[in-house]
């Protein structure tokens, strides 16, 4: 993208995403900061976990079967709710969950041709 670089916000609702945003609304609470900052700093977290996870993360294949509970296509991102699912990764490893939520999304930044 020329000029701006827009990347999904998907990590702001990870663990790590929710304690960065509080920490940033009590710096704004408390006069510290100003929202500005705070949405600069969010928009560099999201290309900083994109570009990490992307760099560092080694892909595996892996299979999953469950019930697909609900699904949802909006703004070109697809959500999955599976219950009762299987994974099997390779070296034939398998883990279980109750229910599971699947966030998939272009691998294309916003706005990219």
């Amino acid at each position: 993208m020329s000029g701006s670089n827009v990347y999904y916000e998907l990590y702001r609702r990870s663990s790590i995403g929710v304690a960065l945003t509080d920490a940033l609304d009590e710096l704004i609470r408390d006069s510290k900061i100003q929202p500005q900052l705070a949405m600069k700093i969010l928009s560099t977290f999201d290309k900083s976990m994109t570009e990490t996870l992307t760099d560092k993360v080694k892909t595996t294949r892996l299979s999953f079967k469950g019930h697909l509970d609900t699904y949802r296509f909006c703004d070109d991102v697809w959500t999955f709710i599976i219950k009762d699912v299987h994974f099997k990764m390779e070296g034939n490893e398998t883990v279980v969950g109750d229910r599971i939520k699947i966030v998939a999304c272009n691998y294309k930044k916003p706005g990219d041709p």
